[in-house]
């Protein structure tokens, strides 16, 4: 009986050291956190009453606050001032740039450059001031703007000349077939006499593809005595081609047709001794030599062969 009562009572004190060691961990804590409050207190009352020796220690404070604020806005400002110096530098690479397109456009490339010459001896330099970096920032978003609106218009002038690039008839209209009879005068083939070729002959085996040498509309597809199978595409500007003696035509009056499409098959139809293509270019109402326009295809071909085989390393 005396042993178990000691051991209950050693129990209870054991359990009671637990709980006075963690009832005087929450009163040390409270203590802190009062006293830190009171301190607060009572230096916010010393500044604000102006007790003697806390106004001093409120301005230092105050001061070094202000100090931090103007390092952190310095620091801000200087990157700034980098980061536009570098947008600077990359726009005056753009203008360059814009200056080569738009010669390349045919546009006057003076009208792309807009920054005048500049420079001198740096004698002092010193750190931006904030509305000095807003005023920079204004006249790099004013001519960034300006460059927008002049290459929005050098992309038209290109998309124009690529437009116009496509509607003329620089297609060979028979792949890979050389030119059987030229354009001009010659000897007729029925009557053996003088006569005007309007343009030219491409002899091939019927069946063979004869394509759309530029894009355009189709406005005459007919059989005629003299042409056979028929068929004119208008290219705009008083510009048409015509492709004659076509053995099938796969394409009617109003069609939409591309540069390279297949409009019909080379055959002997109308006026001919044999299967070929007699392919020629109107312009106003006047028959031009044809080989002049595919000539100039193939020279626009080279240029950009020889244009992609210098820019590989």
């Amino acid at each position: 009986m005396i042993t178990d009562a000691w051991l209950a009572r050693s129990r209870a004190l054991h359990l009671s050291g637990y709980k006075l060691i963690g009832a005087g961990l929450l009163v040390s804590i409270l203590l802190m956190l009062g006293s830190v409050v009171t301190y607060h207190g009572v230096f916010l009352e010393g500044v604000r009453q102006g007790w003697p020796g806390f106004a001093s220690v409120g301005r230092m404070v105050h001061r070094s606050e202000l100090e931090t604020q103007e390092v952190f806005m310095r620091e801000n400002l200087d990157a700034m001032a980098r980061k536009l110096g570098e947008m600077q530098a990359r726009m005056l690479q753009l203008e360059s740039l814009g200056e080569r397109v738009a010669g390349l456009a045919g546009l006057n490339p003076a009208e792309f450059k807009s920054n005048l010459g500049a420079g001198g001896v740096l004698v002092a330099g010193r750190d931006l001031s904030v509305s000095e970096l807003m005023v920079a920032m204004d006249r790099l978003d004013l001519s960034s703007s300006s460059r927008v609106d002049w290459l929005t218009v050098v992309e038209s002038r290109l998309f124009d000349q690529k437009i116009q690039r496509t509607m003329v008839p620089t297609e060979q209209p028979v792949s890979n077939v050389p030119v059987g009879s030229p354009f001009g005068f010659r000897i007729d083939p029925i009557t053996g006499r003088s006569a005007l070729h309007t343009g030219l002959d491409f002899p091939a085996d019927t069946g063979t593809p004869i394509l759309a040498a530029a894009g355009g509309v189709v406005v005459v597809q007919e059989y005629h005595p003299a042409y056979g199978n028929m068929v004119e595409v208008d290219h705009g500007n008083q510009l048409i081609t015509r492709y004659a003696h076509a053995s099938r035509v796969d394409v009617k009056k109003g069609d939409i047709v591309k540069r390279g499409q297949k409009i019909a098959e080379v055959g002997s139809t109308g006026r001919s001794t044999g299967p070929h293509l007699h392919f020629e270019v109107w312009v106003s109402g006047v028959p031009h030599d044809p080989q002049r326009f595919l000539a100039a295809g193939e020279s626009m071909a080279t240029a950009q062969l020889q244009t992609v085989r210098t820019r590989k390393p």
